[in-house]
């Protein structure tokens, strides 16, 4: 339902049968900020009226009743509604005799619908389009090297020009999983967009939200000054800089160590979990071994040390001065805090 100020009513048709482990749709169930329950229960102000249909969190039995708002979009018969993909897209046209992924069967063959028909059909007529996680957004685990699936991301699939009926281009959230209120509060975003109260997400080139990705793991880290005073991790049981055990968080796009994961606790650095770029187009191929230093990384840990040796030692110095109480904290009669009434007549 559309009004001339914007949308009152919207529906969300997700789609998690790309090549997937549904653990976005788990992931975002635990968002707070905000609850996927607030936003499907009005609880949210200024939000559209909004009707959700994922598998994971649908009331229905599943079969026609759950895939019937599904069929009604593709007929013209359902709008607007946004089109939230979770799963990486595989490619069709290398299936051989069989298909890759399917969602329902065509009602007068029998024969499996596949991924890519409902996205041909549906994507178009959405009024946006979003990606939940790595694998729909860039192609994630299933399009690694030596995949037999071909697959892809959505962009890779419909084109980075792509536009939606809503005129925005492919809203990309990644993450392996994606981090709940990343999702949910980019959502939240496009939802406001739709109702008139908001512009259009700020999407980096490569389609994620500009306020989420634009600095690197590193820059939110709790432990980036360890790198700076050269002071790394020779193991996991370390609370120092991973840098040399195999982190790529200074060249890393995601804000989940200054966000957390759940309650603005955990993201992978701070609990002692390397970052291994699941952000990244290019993950998971280009940070592999995950466990392995990254290039790079020797050669500016050998850069810093003495910069970072001696500025270590430096702020010891300091410290053990500054954790000295000034000289006249005393109870003797003479006061030796150096007050000196002279301005006085």
């Amino acid at each position: 339902m559309t009004s001339a100020e914007g949308i009152d009513e919207i529906h969300i048709l997700w789609i998690s049968e790309g090549m997937s482990c549904d653990g976005d749709t788990v992931s975002i169930t635990a968002s707070s900020q905000p609850a996927i329950e607030d936003v499907v229960n009005g609880l949210i102000p200024g939000l559209p009226k909004v009707h959700l249909y994922n598998k994971v969190l649908s009331p229905t039995l599943g079969g026609e009743e759950f895939l019937a708002p599904f069929r009604a979009a593709v007929k013209g018969e359902l709008e607007p509604f946004i089109f939230v993909l979770e799963g990486s897209v595989p490619n069709e046209k290398i299936n051989g005799d069989g298909y890759w992924s399917s969602f329902g069967n065509d009602q007068d063959t029998g024969e499996p619908l596949t991924l890519n028909w409902w996205i041909d059909r549906l994507a178009p007529k959405a009024w946006a389009v979003v990606t939940a996680g790595t694998c729909a957004a860039y192609g994630g685990i299933h399009a690694m090297a030596g995949n037999p699936t071909g697959c892809m991301g959505l962009a890779d699939y419909l084109g980075w020009d792509f536009r939606s009926a809503g005129g925005l281009p492919i809203v990309n959230v990644p993450g392996c999983p994606v981090q709940p209120e990343n999702f949910m509060e980019t959502l939240t975003w496009v939802l406001y967009h739709a109702a008139g109260d908001a512009p259009p997400p700020p999407l980096d080139d490569k389609l994620r939200p500009q306020w989420m990705f634009g600095k690197t793991v590193h820059e939110g880290c709790d432990r980036a000054a360890y790198y700076e005073q050269a002071d790394f991790s020779k193991d996991y049981n370390s609370p120092k800089c991973q840098v040399k055990i195999g982190c790529w968080g200074p060249v890393v796009n995601c804000n989940v160590p200054k966000r957390g994961w759940m309650g603005g606790i955990g993201g992978c650095p701070n609990v002692g979990g390397i970052c291994i770029g699941c952000t990244m187009p290019g993950f998971p191929d280009k940070f592999m071994p995950f466990m392995d230093a990254p290039p790079g990384g020797s050669l500016s840990t050998t850069l810093i040390k003495p910069y970072g040796t001696f500025i270590r030692r430096m702020r010891g110095i300091t410290n053990v001065t500054a954790n000295k109480e000034p000289k006249w904290h005393h109870n003797r009669e003479l006061l030796t805090s150096g007050y000196d009434p002279r301005w006085r007549p």
